[in-house]
Parts: C-alpha cells; structure tokens; sequence
C-alpha cells in the first residue's frame, strides 16, 4: 500500500465518513422544492443543485419575484433541513474505531479537524463530546461558504497554521477529493459512504482505503 507523504494534520468529513447518518435526502431535496412551490416560484433548473445550494439559489429566486419575502422562505426551508438532519442524527451513531483513531492521531501530535454540511446540532448529537477529540469543527453553521467551496477546508488550514500539502482530506463522497485537490491538501477516500473506489479516485484520490479508523494502521 502506498504510504503517506509528511503529514501534520487530518480534516474528516462527518456523515459517512466517521459517523454513520441515515439521512434521506431524496426526501430533503422534495421537502424544500415544495416549499419553493409553495411561494410560486418554479423549481426549474434548481433539482440537480446540493441541498444548500438549493436554499441559496431558492432565496435569491423569492427575493427577485417577490421583495421582502425571501428570508421567511430561507427560515422555513432550512428548518426542514434540520429536522431531517436531526431526526437523522438522533438515530445515528459513530463509525467504529473512530474515537480511538482520534486519540491516537493527538498522541501522534497531529492535529485534527471535521468540516461537514450538516448542522452543529446533529453533529453534537451524534459526538457530543467531540471536542475532546478533535481541535477544530466546522459545521455550515461556522461558515457562509460551505464544501465544496474550498474556503470551508482553508479555514481548518488557516486555524492550524499548515500549508495544504501538510493536511489530508478525509471523506466518503467526490465532493471531499475535489476539495483536497482544490486547496492541496492530500486526499483520502473511504468506503463506509456511498461511492464507489473507482468514483473516488476519479474525484482525484490519493488513496482509497475501507474505513477511516485504517490511517492508524499506514501511519504505523
């Protein structure tokens, strides 16, 4: 197996790659469509988008048709997508070994980190203690500028004060390669989420390995 360049710290995506999330978001995507529906405006061009996006782009269509109407658009639709996120989490769980992963790497003087999509209350649902694991977590509820916008890795980046090609990435889905190759960093997929090896390193992998509790074992 390869081995890992010199490596100062690793940032995890959450959902799927160290926790474990039922999220249905098939059924996530219909729920905030509806509520488009709801204020007349159409959803053409807006179903391929991510969730997030889909918010974003949907207060932007209100507040151009219909002034003064596009945050109480924004409240209601996000409000559904955290009920989902936190129903989700309340059924949840971490994906085995990732604790003991964690407080290896922080004996190892290497810094760790989470950025994720998901909202801070699911997050601390699903870990409430992590921050006695990992030294930094930023959920969208830190940042304007989520994945796979770059600026929500480089915030991790800025706070450990380590040039990209010290970090590696950590995730389940293309979205996380594409952002480690964005910034630099070094990237690593793993297969407790829904993508295939082959989509992964496609995305631009640098390694695809089962789970992420599996570092510990190519860093010995």
């Amino acid at each position: 197996m390869p081995s890992y360049p010199d490596l100062k710290a690793f940032v995890f995506d959450f959902d799927g790659t160290i926790a474990s999330l039922t999220i249905d978001f098939p059924e996530m995507r219909k729920a905030v469509l509806a509520q488009l529906k709801s204020f007349g405006i159409s959803c053409d061009g807006l179903r391929d988008l991510y969730v997030l996006e889909m918010l974003s782009a949907g207060k932007q269509l209100i507040a151009d048709h219909f002034p003064g109407q596009e945050n109480i658009y924004f409240q209601q639709a996000d409000a559904l997508v955290k009920d989902i996120e936190i129903n989700a989490a309340r059924c949840g769980s971490l994906i085995d070994g990732t604790r003991e992963m964690l407080i290896q790497l922080r004996a190892r003087s290497l810094k760790t980190g989470i950025v994720t999509r998901n909202c801070r209350d699911a997050v601390n649902i699903v870990f409430p203690d992590v921050l006695s694991f990992v030294d930094i977590v930023l959920t969208r509820d830190e940042t304007p500028l989520v994945k796979p916008d770059p600026d929500h890795l480089i915030k991790v980046l800025e706070a450990f004060a380590l040039p990209a090609v010290k970090v590696a990435m950590v995730g389940d889905h293309e979205m996380d390669m594409k952002l480690a190759k964005d910034v630099g960093a070094y990237a690593i997929g793993v297969l407790t989420g829904h993508a295939s090896a082959a989509e992964l390193s496609g995305a631009g992998a640098d390694m695809v390995i089962n789970k992420a509790s599996d570092i510990i074992s190519f860093l010995r």
